[in-house]
């Protein structure tokens, strides 16, 4: 498996604040890598250092080979913690701007998916509910043949009946040979598709291992082994 994202000794601050701490990571193409970590950790921060959402920052990072830039915006698929449609615009029109936006948009896909949810098009975004909502969207982002997904919670706003559903599309509309990085608080309910997990604490990696490698070394679920290691 190829290198797909290095990041070599990055740091960010806030003011005075440290919220990086030397962060060292190389992940290869081909993997579901969970990032996990308390509120606080820095997880955020760092999903949005590798979307170009935040620009400062010390250290170096590459993804496919290239600095972050007009290249890894082409080939990451970014789900983000929060609605990003306007409340004016409706389930065509944020359709239309993937398809005008993203090369790699399968459209069909998207309605596809669409249909599984019930979900019509002309239908206004802000009419639907939360959990329908965070499921549009998702739908969307994993209709792209991108080389990284980059999910930051995406089951933290639906029921449990909905989770299996979240984690249907998420496995089985990603490219087989990308990688998927995840963020969620919600380890138990997703633990179960990661082949890597990461553990973020107070922006320093404290953790990062195979997942079935880990739980047979300690005899521990994920979920446990991040309560103990967090004292949750």
């Amino acid at each position: 498996m190829e290198m797909l994202l290095q990041i070599q000794n990055v740091s960010k601050f806030y003011g005075s604040k440290k919220v990086l701490s030397d962060v060292n990571l190389n992940l290869k193409s081909g993997k579901i890598i969970g990032l996990l970590g308390p509120n606080g950790s820095g997880k955020t921060t760092l999903i949005k250092i590798l979307n170009g959402l935040l620009k400062e920052y010390e250290g170096n990072i590459t993804i496919d080979g290239k600095e972050i830039g007009v290249h890894s915006k082409e080939i990451i698929s970014y789900l983000p913690d929060e609605p990003y449609f306007e409340n004016w615009m409706t389930t065509t029109d944020a359709l239309n701007l993937f398809k005008d936006m993203y090369k790699d948009f399968d459209y069909e896909k998207a309605t596809s998916l669409m249909s599984r949810m019930n979900l019509e098009k002309g239908v206004k975004i802000k009419e639907l509910s939360k959990g329908m909502k965070e499921k549009f969207q998702l739908a969307l982002v994993m209709s792209r043949k991108a080389k990284l997904y980059i999910l930051d919670e995406p089951i933290g706003g639906v029921d449990p009946a909905a989770r299996d559903f979240i984690l249907d599309v998420i496995l089985n509309n990603y490219e087989q040979d990308a990688t998927i990085l995840l963020s969620t608080h919600l380890i138990s309910d997703i633990e179960k598709i990661f082949d890597e997990v990461i553990f973020l604490k107070n922006g320093s990696i404290v953790l990062h291992e195979d997942s079935e490698e880990l739980r047979m070394q300690r005899q521990l679920s994920i979920d446990e082994i991040f309560r103990e290691e967090f004292k949750c």
